[in-house]
């Protein structure tokens, strides 16, 4: 028996088990895909995710970004990151040097789909085999996650009451989602840039010296939820809408993407240099992330917004925290753990995102940003240290 079955050779899945094999456990992943999987993502990486990353022996090809740049149509702010650069780095070159060191530590990654499991008070079996643990890093959908929150047998966390007003109010607001394509043009500039408009945000990140990445962050109406091919064949799996982006959607990126001028000015005659992928929704409430020696880590373990480019830095975070306690055999040790890994993260994507979508706040964030520079860069490095 194996002491840690990973479910999902994600990036996080990949550094979960790369954790756990440096903290001497014995770790398996199971990941039915190829590497490297590619997703829709923002693809910036900062500056405490590269050391994080460095510290695992990852150190993968991509284009140094020095800070972020907020744009909307009148104003323009810059905030630098103070402690090293970030990277810009498409996630396929990110999964496969991941995939890469997981391989030179002997880690063994299965082609086996995971979807149930059985659990006692010893070991969890799952795709015929058995292990002390099984981590759950299957992605923002998470099957793992559904088959835990809809088991009758599991009861809640103490101490915590019903749905409160706020969590009622945000299950009413519209959902995120995100479209990216990849762009064979020149950088510009060695930041991020956000452009920014009262419905949507466009994420630029240089990837190479040729290549940069173009995300698009929107809100839907909650009943256009499923878009595309799961809109066209009801048997198509929330995973699989949120996993690639069909034909139907180019219009909409197109569409969508013709609200940024300035941005389309920059990439007027760029090829583009991928496939459009698809998002979401986004937010994904998880009320917890222990259920006896089943763990959650990653999006599976709950999500806010890709708004502040958090996502890799925070997983990253979550799996170095998950491999501690578990190798204290310690395991109900990680919901506290995962909460001071994600918290300051998350409580400022939260306040941000609310900002995003207040009628008054929204549209005077850029100005704002520009009158007062040394708040901007405070908060941009909060982020990027996180």
């Amino acid at each position: 028996m194996i002491d840690v079955l990973v479910v999902g050779g994600g990036p996080v899945g990949l550094a979960t088990a790369i954790c756990c094999a440096r903290a001497g456990l014995s770790v398996t992943v199971t990941e039915p895909r190829t590497a490297p999987v590619d997703k829709a993502c923002g693809e910036g990486v900062m500056p405490a995710a590269v050391r994080r990353l460095a510290a695992l022996g990852v150190t993968p090809d991509g284009h140094p970004l020095r800070g972020i740049r907020y744009v909307d149509a009148a104003h323009q702010a810059d905030a630098r990151f103070r402690h090293g650069n970030g990277l810009g780095v498409r996630r396929t070159v990110l999964h496969a040097a991941l995939a890469a060191r997981a391989a030179a530590l002997g880690i063994p990654i299965l082609p086996v789909k995971v979807t149930a499991f059985a659990q006692n008070a010893n070991h969890v079996t799952a795709g015929g085999i058995e292990a002390r643990y099984l981590v759950a890093a299957d992605g923002l959908h998470s099957a793992i996650r559904r088959t835990l929150e809809r088991d009758p047998r599991i009861p809640g966390p103490p101490g915590i009451p019903g749905p409160s007003r706020s969590r009622i109010a945000r299950d009413q607001a519209p959902q995120r989602y995100g479209l990216r394509r990849h762009y064979r043009v020149a950088p510009w500039t060695d930041l991020v840039e956000v452009h920014w408009t009262p419905q949507a945000e466009a994420y630029v990140t240089p990837v190479s010296p040729d290549v940069v990445g173009v995300a698009l962050l929107f809100a839907k109406p909650r009943l256009d939820r499923l878009s595309g091919s799961a809109a066209a064949n009801p048997g198509a799996t929330r995973q699989e809408a949120a996993d690639g982006a069909p034909d139907d959607e180019s219009g909409d990126f197109k569409t969508r993407l013709s609200a940024f001028p300035a941005l389309l000015d920059r990439l007027a005659g760029a090829v583009p240099a991928s496939e459009l992928r698809g998002a979401g929704p986004m937010r994904q409430d998880v009320r917890r992330r222990v259920y006896g020696r089943v763990l959650l880590v990653g999006d599976a373990s709950g999500y806010v917004d890709a708004l502040t480019g958090e996502g890799i830095g925070v997983g990253l975070a979550q799996a170095d925290a998950l491999a501690a306690c578990l190798a204290a055999s310690r395991p109900a040790d990680y919901e506290r753990a995962w909460r001071r890994a994600s918290g300051p993260a998350w409580r400022f994507t939260a306040g941000l995102l609310w900002s995003r979508n207040h009628p008054l706040l929204g549209e005077r964030l850029v100005p704002f940003a520009q009158h007062f520079p040394w708040i901007f860069t405070t908060l941009v490095n909060h982020v990027a240290e996180a």
